[in-house]
C-alpha cells in the first residue's frame, strides 16, 4: 500500500501543480483584460517541450536538472505521507542547490547571474522554510507532519506570525512578482530567463514539471497549519490553500520586480519580526 501511496503521489502532484499553473495562467489573464490560455495550456506547453531537441551544453547542465527534480519528488512523498517536516526541508533545499549548480554549469553569463540570484534568493527565503519548521515543532512537539495534523488545536493559533511569514516567502517558492528576479515566466526580465536561458526541449519541460511539484510543496506548508484532528479543519486547510493561491497571484500581478537588496532586506525584516517574536512567545508560553 505505502508502493501505491508513493506512486499515486508521484503521478498526481505534477498534475495538480499543472492545473494550478493553468488556472494561474487564466486568472492572471483576466486581471490584465486578456482571453487568455485555455487552463490545460501548461500541459500543452510540457508535451510540446517533450517533443523537441533537448540542446545540451554539458553533460552536468543537465544532470543537476533531473538531481534537483529528484531530490524535489522525494519531498513531496515525505510531506504528503506525513513524514519528518525537518527531512523535508532539508530534501527541498538541496534541490534548490543543485537547480543553482545547473545554472552554473552552463557557463552562460545569462545563467550565471541567474545563478547568482537565485542563491540570493534562497538566502533570503530559507531561514523562515527553517523557522516554519521549528514553529511547527513547537507548537506539537513533533516534526512528523502527521502528528502535527492530527492535534487537537491547528498549529495557526500558535504560529501566527510565523504563518505570515510563511506566505510572503510563498512569493519566492512560487516564483511570482516582486520575486522574481533570478527566473520568470513572464517577458519582463532583462536577462531573458535568467537560471533557465540556456534550458531547452526535455531538460525545460523536467524544470516547468518540477515547479508543479514545488508548487504542491508550497500550498502543503500552508495546509499543515490549519489541519488538525477535527475532521471540518481539513476542509478549512484546503480553503486557506485556495485563498493562499489566489493571494500569490494577486501579488503577481499587482506588484513590479523589485531589485535583489530589497527581496532581501524586506524578507529578513519579516522573518526577524513576525517569525522570531511569535517562537520568542511561543517559547515562554511552553515554559
Amino acid at each position: 500500500m505505502i508502493v501505491l501511496y508513493i506512486l499515486g503521489i508521484i503521478l498526481l502532484a505534477p498534475i495538480l501543480g499543472g492545473l494550478l499553473s493553468g488556472i494561474d495562467r487564466v486568472i492572471s489573464a483576466r486581471m490584465q483584460g486578456r482571453q487568455g490560455p485555455p487552463v490545460l495550456q501548461p500541459f500543452y506547453d510540457v508535451m510540446k517541450l517533450i517533443q523537441k531537441e533537448s540542446i545540451e551544453v554539458n553533460m552536468m547542465h543537465r544532470f543537476f536538472v533531473y538531481i534537483s527534480m529528484i531530490f524535489i519528488i522525494f519531498t513531496t512523498v515525505i510531506m504528503l505521507l506525513g513524514g519528518d517536516l525537518l527531512l523535508a526541508v532539508f530534501a527541498l533545499t538541496l534541490g534548490s542547490i543543485f537547480f543553482v549548480l545547473g545554472g552554473y554549469a552552463s557557463n552562460s553569463p545569462y545563467n550565471t547571474i541567474g545563478s547568482e540570484r537565485e542563491l540570493l534568493q534562497m538566502m533570503a527565503y530559507e531561514p523562515m522554510v527553517l523557522l516554519t519548521a521549528i514553529g511547527l515543532y513547537y507548537a506539537d512537539q513533533s516534526f512528523f507532519i502527521k502528528n502535527i495534523i492530527s492535534s487537537e488545536v491547528p498549529a495557526i493559533v500558535y504560529l501566527p506570525g510565523v504563518f505570515l511569514g510563511l506566505v510572503f516567502i510563498l512569493t519566492y517558492k512560487l516564483r511570482k512578482s516582486p520575486f522574481d528576479f533570478s527566473m520568470s515566466h513572464h517577458g519582463h526580465q532583462e536577462i531573458v530567463k535568467g537560471i533557465t536561458t540556456e534550458y531547452s526541449g526535455r531538460d525545460l519541460a523536467v524544470i516547468e514539471i518540477t515547479h508543479w511539484y514545488e508548487t504542491v510543496i508550497a500550498l502543503t506548508f500552508v495546509y499543515i497549519f490549519f489541519a488538525s484532528s477535527t475532521p471540518i479543519s481539513h476542509v478549512f486547510a484546503v480553503i486557506a490553500c485556495i485563498l493562499a493561491y489566489l493571494f500569490e497571484i494577486i501579488i503577481d500581478n499587482s506588484f513590479a520586480r523589485v531589485k535583489w537588496q530589497l527581496a532581501l532586506k524586506s524578507t529578513w525584516i519579516v522573518t526577524g519580526v513576525l517569525a522570531t517574536i511569535n517562537l520568542v512567545i511561543l517559547s515562554f508560553f511552553h515554559i
